[in-house]
């Protein structure tokens, strides 16, 4: 199932509350909007915006995704990188930013080279210190502690510097990269095959600002990269301070909850650069003065609205207010977009609700987890959020498979979740023989559909003798992993290419691994899925992951999540894609309606 370099985005579908207008936004109906050339496109999203780092745990979501996409500073696939995905998920090369060629098999041997001339929005020059960086974030390169899954947590006193979203799984087997003399040029030599090679993007954030924020200058800290000895947890030492205070900032600086005074923030290499911020409203990017490539948008200033609640979308597109929306789809929804006389443009997301169990405190016995699984009506949440959009949808039965994968029956039959399909409220009564077990759920409170999951599932729970506790916050994407809760009811959303989301959720201590999930066989098997290179093989190592996590008792799928964009006719070039840039993902190509 996924997917991209850091894999899964947390969030697919989420809500937050609509809110007013930012006083900056355009109308999207206005006659200066109504030109083929230049103008302000203003679209809606449910999520709002959090962070200009979505790469880390805490700000992994899709809408942070969707700005970085844009502006070209993830560490994932996007605008202003060497890659990104086309309409059908295949990678599709930017070679206007550089070219990324594997000049060997065995050992497998990449070479990433950037054009000349390119420039950060800053004007500061993109090169290979820029890769270098980034190839030091993503590979854990200087790390050196063994951390408890339990409580995450050094066990030996050794330092993790850089906290990702996904896993290290791939680049950590790279050796120190070979940069070229121009310094345009950097070279991945991996000591083991690397099953999505294609998909490593070496272009994350600046170099010369992750230095300034440290407290050196680039040239100084290029040096201690060069110098500084790789980490090593059976030998580790005291954190290097430069380092830290780098690690420090790319984990935690690029948060905001107002439009930042640090221009250096919104430092960018792709087409679009962010000019203003709003909390809890919008976002407006506009052209990259600086940018180089083929991929400048036509038009000027793409405004990004927040709005959680869907009907409250539709008005925002019916009034004119936006061109074009991606809600959170429902039956009311439709009604609604066909009697605004919308264009709906609909498809399946790749992307999956699920409910997760924490494998501590109370969950830490398998038998009750066991006869928790047992109580979640997954049917009756099917029925009530995904079957009036999409009557042909069904119960979710794969953590890593959707039902149009050619693996979905083998990985069905082999786990088994389709035996949780409707309650059995009895079998868990006989499991918890009497015991009354608190459970607390953590969900987005400003999502109906979340609201509605967590009402089921407490009501189902309740008649075996649960007690359930709404731990449901508004700001739950913030308490994943805190041990706040017991169980989480959340989604996971996919570009739609890659297969890191492996490591990512299911390894002991992967950076979406929330619910301190350890199990050594699938961590084996995660392992052995990032260098496989034979379709058939890997197919069946998932199909083994999938089966272990459901006899662990793991969580439940409930539903692949059903996706969904419509625009007014005031803007052209909008075509559906399911993966995690959702209706963002060709916003370089729209134009307005002349």
């Amino acid at each position: 199932m996924t997917w991209r370099k850091r894999a899964l985005t947390a969030g697919a579908g989420v809500a937050v509350a609509a809110l007013a207008l930012a006083g900056c936004t355009t109308s999207g109906g206005t006659d200066d909007e109504t030109t083929s050339d230049g103008g302000t496109i203003t679209i809606a999203t449910t999520n709002a915006f959090t962070s200009f780092n979505g790469d880390t745990p805490d700000a992994n979501l899709d809408t942070n995704g969707m700005i970085g996409y844009l502006t070209g500073v993830s560490g994932d696939l996007g605008l202003g990188g060497f890659q990104r995905l086309d309409s059908d998920y295949t990678v599709l090369p930017n070679e206007d930013f550089g070219t990324f060629e594997k000049i060997s098999d065995d050992p497998l041997t990449v070479e990433y080279t950037l054009n000349e001339g390119l420039t950060w929005s800053d004007g500061e020059p993109i090169t290979a210190d820029d890769m270098l960086v980034n190839w030091v974030i993503d590979s854990g390169w200087f790390d050196d502690a063994i951390i408890d899954p339990a409580t995450g947590d050094s066990t030996n006193g050794g330092t993790q510097y850089f906290t990702l979203a996904g896993s290290t799984a791939g680049l950590d087997t790279t050796s120190f990269p070979e940069i070229s003399e121009d310094n345009m040029s950097m070279t991945l030599t991996y000591a083991t095959p690397f099953v999505d090679w294609e998909l490593v993007n070496p272009i994350g954030k600046p170099a010369h600002v992750i230095a300034e924020k440290a407290g050196v200058s680039l040239e100084e800290f290029i040096e201690l990269i060069n110098t500084l000895p790789e980490g090593n947890p059976e030998a580790p030492v005291a954190p290097n301070p430069t380092l830290q205070a780098a690690a420090e900032f790319w984990n935690t600086g690029y948060d905001v909850t107002a439009m930042p005074e640090d221009e250096s923030l919104l430092v960018a290499s792709g087409p679009f650069i962010v000019t203003d911020f709003v909390p809890e409203s919008s976002i407006t990017l506009e052209k990259n003065p600086e940018y180089k490539g083929d991929m400048s948008p036509a038009y000027d200033q793409l405004i990004v609205r927040f709005i959680g609640d869907a009907n409250a979308q539709v008005t925002a597109l019916q009034n004119g207010e936006v061109n074009a929306i991606q809600p959170q789809p429902s039956a009311d929804t439709l009604t609604a977009l066909e009697n605004a006389n919308a264009t709906v443009i609909p498809g399946d997301q790749l992307a999956y609700d699920h409910l997760d169990l924490n494998f501590t405190g109370v969950f830490a016995d398998p038998a009750v987890r066991e006869a928790f699984l047992k109580t979640i009506p997954r049917q009756q949440i099917l029925e009530s959020m995904v079957t009036p959009v999409n009557p042909e949808a069904e119960v979710l039965n794969s953590q890593i498979f959707l039902p149009t994968d050619a693996e979905y029956g083998d990985a069905v039959a082999a786990s088994g979740y389709d035996q949780y399909t409707e309650p059995d409220i009895d079998g868990a009564k006989a499991l918890l023989a009497g015991a009354t077990p608190t459970v607390r759920i953590l969900y987005n409170t400003n999502n109906p559909n979340r609201v509605d999951s967590f009402r089921a599932i407490q009501q189902s729970a309740q008649e075996a003798g649960f007690i359930i506790e709404d731990a449901g916050s508004p700001d739950w994407s913030a308490l994943l992993g805190s041990g706040a809760y017991d169980a989480s009811i959340f989604g996971w959303v996919s570009p739609g290419a890659g297969n890191a989301a492996l490591p990512q959720i299911f390894q002991t201590n992967g950076g979406g691994n929330y619910n301190f999930y350890s199990n050594p066989e699938v961590d084996t098997l995660v392992d052995e899925s990032q260098v496989t290179l034979e379709e058939d093989r890997l197919s069946e190592i998932k199909i083994e992951i999938d089966a272990a996590t459901a006899a662990d008792f793991y969580g439940l799928p409930l539903f692949q999540s059903p996706g969904l964009f419509a625009d007014n006719g005031t803007v052209e070039g909008i075509e559906y894609f399911g993966g995690q840039t959702g209706i963002v993902w060709n916003a370089q190509e729209w134009t307005l309606a002349g």
